[in-house]
Parts: structure tokens; C-alpha cells; sequence
């Protein structure tokens, strides 16, 4: 080992890469599986569409997308971030040399950008912008045949730092709940999917869900700060982070984001940690020493990243501070924050089909893959996996359809028995000809209270969400 740095972070850089590869495997899974029904070609919001009609120009919205939007595009892109993916986490892309390793991460992330930057509301969330930045960071890393870069492991903490800070200042500013200690008799029954784990949790006493509310603002507003301590801190502030990101990843679905966040939090340890819970082979031959215009890169780096960092530290400071942002096309360096407000009552948008024109007809209720909806059905153990659809469903039930254009265009595919919506769903109760009519109806969801009740929801209707419309109705209201 010719240097500290190497000594120190050579087996860090290996973990890091694999565990990044394997977030990166998660979400090109899910572009593989919902890309083409969701923005594809006749998708519920079309990229093609996206990118013609809204006067946008290549720098706006960087993306492979520009020269082909065909659903034939969108597979051959996610089948090929699929197979870089796997390449990235059998560690073959570092046995091959510098090139070949930042080849691999440069091609991951632009292609997971192509489709970020078209993929709009359904790709709109914060951890998809976090694995962007931190994917662009994995291109400097280097092979496993070159010296660690160290200040790409400071990037790394950096970029944590604000990921946590982030979410704590947006909680105190953002809602009173978090203040007064409450938040959390709310957010397991209120939050976008919940797990099995919710329910049970949801019913602890209200002196522990106090608890909950102090240590999540204790450790998000406090231990950020033990990122840039010496060894020791360090390593505390990182476990503690870590055990926080499996607690939540134990008490709800959301998608990759805790799971992109605790291999962030790889870069608050080294070698030195590591060895202590388990062995590896030693390095076969001596560490590169970087070419000057490799310093070079990473000092350009090093700058390009502290002037884009200026507008998200302003934002951390500020009272109107803004939650999971970017501020430049690449998303090279984000804002983030998750929660700022928590909603105290359960609404779903339940949607069904009739096939008569009686106004007395009898109404089939289609099922969602992970969303309450059948009060029996038992919540998904579903993260790091994650639908799409079924997540906006949630933000519909807090407004109007008229502010979720795909809505309409969901409805219009159900009545036509669309296979690619379909296959979003869970069950299609028209499985043999498609409804005549389709309707949406808003609930109030909240979990049962007594453990031997095999319901784990009951419900109470609300209100119409969405009229009874057919296909004419849909085809008069677009003339």
C-alpha cells in the first residue's frame, strides 16, 4: 500500500461501488418494468409528448430520450442500465483499468438521467436526484488497480451532510408537528405505503411516538455535523445514521431512498472500520500512484462542486427553504429534505368500473399492486422495489384530478383494457371485455385498532373524486 489514503479507503471504495451498483440495479428494474406504460409511447404521460410540447430545448432536459422517446427506446435503455448495472456489482467494470471503470459510471448515470429528466412526475422524487449525485461522484473513485482519491470521499460526506440536515431543517420549518412532538401519531398510518411493521407501530403509546419525533430531530439536526469530525465521531455519527435509515426502512416503503442514503454513509468510514468485522485479500500489487491530470480532474472537481454547492447552502439557511430541488439540468448537486409536512388523515382514491348503464349498476373496484385499497389485503413489504403509480395515487387524494393530468389519461386506458396500464395493477375485474364506465371515489383510511380483527383498514366514504366517464365522455372533453 504506497499511501495512508490507500490504506484507509481501498476496501471503502470496493463496498461503496458494489453497494452503489446495487441501488442502480433497483432503478433501472423499475424503468425496465414501468418506463414504457408510464412514459413510453402511449403512456399515461408520454416523454414524446413532454418533450415537443413544452417548448424545451436539449440543455433543459438532458436526455438519450431526444433522439428516440419509442418504447423500444425506453427497454433497450433499461435492459442496457440493467446489464451496467450487474457489470458495476460483480466489481468486474474496476478490474480492468481506470477507462473501463469511469466508462461504466459515467454510462450509468447518463443513461439514468435520460430518464429522470423526461420521466416528470413519476421520476420528480428526491432519491432519484440523490442517486444521480452520487453516481456522478462514482465516476472519480477510480479502479482497483488506482489510489483512492480521498476528496471524493469528502464530497461523499458533504453531500450526506445535507441529506440529513436537509431533512431536519425542512421538518422544524415546515410543519408543527415536529415541534410539538405529535408527527408521529400520525405518519404510520398516513404515509405513502405502508408495511405490515406500520400497523403494529402505529399503535404503540403516544409517550413513545413523542420519543420517535425527539431522536429523528436530535439525529437529523445534530449528528450531520459528526460527518466532518476526526475518525472516531466519525464513525459514531455514520452508525448512527445508518441504524436511522434501517428503522425507517423497517417502518414504511419509500422506495431506495434509505438505501441510497446509508451507502452515502459509507464514506464516513475506512478501511481501519471494516477490518474490524470482517477479513479481506490483500491487494496483489501496489497502487497506482493518479497522473497529475488525474489530481487535475479531481481538483476541478473538487471546485465544480464547492461553486454548485453555493445555491443548496443558501437554501439550508433559508426560511422559504425548498425540499428535494436541483438547480442545474445535470442534478449535480441537489437540495433535499423529506417530510416537511405530515398529513393527519388517510384519503384514497378508490377507482372502479361498471359495465351498465343502470344507475343501479353494480361497481368492480380495481386493486392497486402496494396502495390500501381491499381493507382485508395485508400492507407490501415492497422498498427498495417501487410503483410508481401507486405512489402519486397518494398525492391525488390530496387534490382535485385536475392537478394530476394522467389521471384522466389512467381512466381512458382502464376503459380500454389497456395491457401495459394493466400490468401497473394488481387485479383487473374486467378481465374478459372492458367496462362501459369507470369512476373514482374518495375514502378515509385508517388502521384497525384491535389486533384479532382480520381487516388491517376499514374505511369511510367521502365523496365523489372523479363522475362516472366512458370513453365519449373522454373523447367530447378533448374536442
Amino acid at each position: 500500500m504506497s499511501t495512508l489514503a490507500v490504506a484507509e479507503y481501498w476496501l471503502t471504495r470496493s463496498i461503496f461501488q458494489k453497494s452503489l451498483a446495487a441501488v442502480y440495479l433497483v432503478a433501472f428494474l423499475i424503468a425496465l418494468n414501468q418506463a414504457r406504460p408510464l412514459i413510453g409511447e402511449r403512456g399515461l404521460l408520454p416523454a414524446r409528448l413532454f418533450l415537443s410540447d413544452n417548448g424545451l430545448r436539449f440543455w433543459d432536459a438532458p436526455s438519450l430520450f431526444w433522439w428516440s422517446s419509442s418504447d423500444r427506446a425506453f427497454l433497450a435503455f433499461a435492459l442496457f442500465g440493467t446489464l451496467l448495472s450487474v457489470f458495476a456489482l460483480s466489481g468486474f467494470s474496476e478490474k480492468f483499468g481506470l477507462i473501463v471503470s469511469m466508462a461504466t459510471w459515467a454510462l450509468l448515470w447518463v443513461v439514468y438521467m435520460s430518464f429522470v429528466n423526461v420521466g416528470q412526475t413519476f421520476w420528480a422524487f428526491g432519491w432519484e436526484t440523490l442517486l444521480l449525485e452520487t453516481g456522478f461522484l462514482a465516476i472519480f473513485l477510480g479502479s482497483s488497480d488506482i489510489e483512492p482519491p480521498v476528496a471524493i470521499f469528502w464530497l461523499l460526506r458533504w453531500l450526506l451532510f445535507r441529506v440529513i440536515l436537509g431533512a431536519g431543517l425542512i421538518k422544524m420549518r415546515g410543519d408543527i408537528c415536529w415541534r410539538d412532538l405529535t408527527c408521529m401519531l400520525y405518519h404510520y398510518e398516513t404515509q405513502p405505503l405502508p408495511n405490515p411493521v406500520s400497523w403494529y407501530l402505529h399503535r404503540l403509546p403516544a409517550w413513545i411516538h413523542k420519543a420517535e419525533v425527539f431522536c429523528t430531530n436530535a439525529i437529523e439536526l445534530v449528528v450531520p455535523f459528526g460527518y466532518f469530525f476526526p475518525q472516531y465521531l466519525r464513525w459514531g455519527a455514520g452508525i448512527v445514521t445508518i441504524l436511522f435509515q434501517v428503522s425507517l426502512i423497517v417502518s414504511g416503503n419509500l422506495s431506495w431512498l434509505n438505501y441510497i442514503t446509508i451507502v452515502i454513509c459509507i464514506g464516513c468510514f475506512d478501511d481501519r472500520f471494516f477490518s474490524t468485522f470482517f477479513s479481506y485479500p490483500e491487494m496483489q500489487a501496489p497502487l497506482k500512484h493518479f497522473d497529475w491530470y488525474h489530481y487535475g480532474v479531481i481538483g476541478l472537481l473538487v471546485l465544480l462542486i464547492g461553486v454548485l454547492s453555493l445555491r443548496p447552502a443558501r437554501n439550508l439557511l433559508s426560511p422559504n427553504q425548498m425540499m428535494n430541488a436541483s438547480f442545474e439540468p445535470l442534478h449535480l448537486v441537489n437540495t433535499y429534505g423529506a417530510f416537511g409536512s405530515i398529513t393527519r388523515t388517510r384519503y384514497e382514491v378508490v377507482i372502479e368500473g361498471s359495465d351498465s348503464d343502470s344507475p343501479d349498476a353494480k361497481w368492480l373496484e380495481y386493486q392497486f399492486k402496494a396502495k390500501p385499497g381491499d381493507v382485508m389485503r395485508r400492507p407490501y413489504i415492497l422498498s427498495p422495489y417501487h410503483y410508481k403509480l401507486d405512489w402519486q395515487m397518494w398525492f391525488a387524494a390530496m387534490s382535485s384530478y385536475h392537478y394530476h393530468p394522467w389521471m384522466l389519461n389512467l381512466v381512458a386506458k382502464l376503459l380500454r383494457n389497456d395491457e401495459p396500464t394493466l400490468a401497473l395493477m394488481a387485479t383487473n375485474p374486467f378481465a374478459q371485455k372492458p367496462p362501459r364506465f369507470i369512476r373514482a371515489e374518495l375514502y378515509e383510511y385508517h388502521f384497525t385498532a384491535d389486533s384479532n380483527d382480520k381487516a388491517w383498514w376499514y374505511r369511510t366514504r367521502v365523496r365523489s373524486y372523479l363522475p362516472p366517464l366512458s370513453l365519449d365522455d373522454l373523447r367530447m372533453g378533448n374536442e
